[in-house]
């Protein structure tokens, strides 16, 4: 227990960790026995030599959609709507391609990524405070990636347009309601999503092979899907908040399985409302992780200890790192074994690769799967705003079953899982990094 914890061994082991995964610098803070614990180490930018404190500011990325989610469900427990209330009865202008969508499409989709719109929709609609507004008024355009409900595809655009859902029903921007809801009542002195307001303090640079990356951040009309600058002591008091009644009145109806995530060897085996949801060794476990430009977070939280660990990382192996210092932390902690990441079986696992030949894609993603010498291999490249900051991948991935692949890119430590599946009417899927794509060709 935390007692019997050396915590002035976590500075050194903080530094032991980013030097192995060849991240720039790390921001550490956890919740346990009621106490804080906050460390650092490394650099904000690796040109600059700036050194991280515990203070400093790191993009939290998609952590940011359990906020913009816990701004919804305040506003559910004011009764300004429900989980069923569709969006287009709040947001009459609302519109995607599928006008049967635009109708149907609810609060309660769009918080478990389950609405089938096609999520990966980064657009750049400028710095003004209309600028999710503009954003949703593009998505008349956006398809569906499956049918609404079908299955649960990480949906970035839906955090977005429920982030105009709360600029409607609090008449402020997104920005200054959410300073408005969390971040004042909690008390949050470094908690940001304008980049103005993150230079006041020290500030990470995302790295991408080892050099900072080619721009700082997302462009502003992503804010609710993924804006917020934080240091982690202020993400665990967020994540605190939702132990008792700080925010909400019900915090776990937000812990309330939503839909199962086809593949189970990534980050989750459920999604809640905002929340991912699993469990290590019977114990619940709720979390969040998020990417941006170079830039990576993760948040554990593991309830009934009331233990909470923010982790943020700009550049390297962040995935690799983020789990080795997990399955070495919540032992520590708790005597917790974090479940390993899905590898290769120890025997060669037989099955017909061909079947999942083709082209999958989604908005923002195309994914050409070949065989070559038995071997299925997969070529994934980015399209859209983000083709030029993404550089593509390619690896063989490796059967662990009939569905089940994992596959490691070139000069990566960690595995990558893919689960092929169909939907009930029976088209062909791959799920891959919390998304769901479409068999195409």
């Amino acid at each position: 227990m935390a007692g019997a914890m050396d915590l002035d061994r976590w500075h050194d082991r903080l530094a032991g960790l980013i030097a192995e995964y060849e991240v720039p610098g790390a921001n550490l803070a956890f919740l346990h026995e009621g106490e804080v614990h906050e460390f650092a180490a490394g650099v904000l930018n690796v040109d600059t030599g700036v050194e991280v404190t515990t203070d400093s500011l790191f993009q939290i990325g998609s952590v940011s959609k359990v906020w913009t989610a816990t701004q919804i469900m305040l506003l559910v427990e004011r009764g300004e709507l429900t989980l069923e209330t569709p969006v287009a009865q709040i947001l009459p202008e609302f519109r995607v391609a599928d006008p049967e969508v635009t109708k149907t499409v609810t609060i309660r989709h769009l918080l478990s990524h389950t609405s089938g719109i096609d999520g990966d929709f980064f657009l750049d609609t400028g710095r003004g405070d209309d600028c999710i507004e503009k954003y949703v008024e593009a998505c008349a355009d956006l398809a569906q990636n499956h049918p609404l409900g079908a299955t649960q595809s990480y949906c970035n655009a839906g955090f977005t347009i429920a982030g105009r859902v709360v600029e409607r029903l609090t008449g402020k921007v997104w920005d200054a309601a959410l300073r408005e809801q969390i971040i004042e009542p909690l008390g949050l002195t470094h908690t940001h999503t304008l980049p103005e307001d993150v230079l006041r303090f020290r500030g990470a640079m995302g790295h991408m092979d080892g050099a900072p990356a080619p721009v700082w951040g997302l462009m502003r009309s992503c804010g609710p899907a993924g804006l917020i600058c934080a240091r982690p002591a202020d993400v665990v008091a967020f994540a605190r908040a939702h132990l008792g009644t700080g925010l909400l009145a019900d915090p776990r109806a937000m812990w309330e399985p939503q839909v199962d995530i086809p593949n189970p060897y990534t980050l989750g085996k459920q999604w809640g409302l905002g929340w991912i949801l699993d469990e290590w060794q019977g114990r619940r476990v709720i979390s969040h992780g998020g990417n941006t430009i170079g830039q990576a977070a993760m948040l554990w939280v593991v309830p009934d200890t009331e233990t909470v660990v923010c982790v943020l990382a700009n550049g390297g192996h962040t995935a690799a790192f983020q789990h080795a210092l997990a399955t070495e932390l919540f032992d520590e902690l708790l005597g917790l074994a974090v479940p390993p990441v899905l590898g290769p079986p120890a025997e060669p696992f037989e099955t017909d690769v061909e079947r999942y030949a083709g082209v999958y894609e989604r908005a923002g993603s195309r994914m050409t799967l070949t065989v070559r010498d038995g071997r299925l291999s997969l070529y994934g490249e980015a399209t859209g705003a983000l083709a030029g900051v993404q550089p593509p991948m390619e690896f063989d991935l490796v059967p662990v079953d009939d569905v089940t692949f994992v596959g490691r890119p070139e000069g990566e430590p960690q595995w990558l899982s893919a689960v092929f599946y169909e939907l009930a009417d029976g088209s062909p899927y791959v799920h891959l990094g919390v998304r769901a794509t479409p068999k195409i060709a």
